[in-house]
């Protein structure tokens, strides 16, 4: 009985390991992106930036004090989607700062291109 219960747990355990990986099948090429923020020259911390890809999911970054930010794909996988993007700013729920100007909100102008490996978005917003 010993034996066959080793061998069942080989079995479970070989079956298990089949196909599992970190990444699932569809997660697509990503490329980490980071930067900072300011407005008018100054830091802005606590704001959102959502890069929407044409298609498929966005990713999401908060700045930190000094207006650092490290874009997330999924919890826990850095980067956005090789390919075009539009980026857009925002407080989250519970932060507040001055106000994000339309053309990085809800009109952005800021659009980018991913690339492979590592890019370094700075996003200089003006307040006029």
């Amino acid at each position: 009985m010993d034996r066959l219960a080793s061998l069942l747990f080989v079995f479970t355990f070989v079956l298990g390991s089949i196909g599992c990986s970190d990444r699932g099948e569809d997660m697509p090429a990503l490329g980490t992106v980071h930067g900072v923020v300011t407005l008018d020259g100054q830091p802005v911390s606590g704001v959102s930036i959502y890069f929407k890809p044409d298609v498929g999911r966005q990713s999401i970054a908060t700045t930190d004090e000094s207006g650092n930010y490290n874009a997330m794909y999924l919890v826990d996988e850095d980067g956005v989607k090789i390919g075009p993007c539009l980026a857009t700013l925002e407080w989250g729920p519970e932060a507040t700062g001055p106000a994000v100007p339309a053309k990085y909100g809800v009109n952005s102008i800021l659009k980018f291109e991913v690339k492979p490996g590592d890019n370094v978005f700075n996003i200089e917003m003006t307040s006029k």
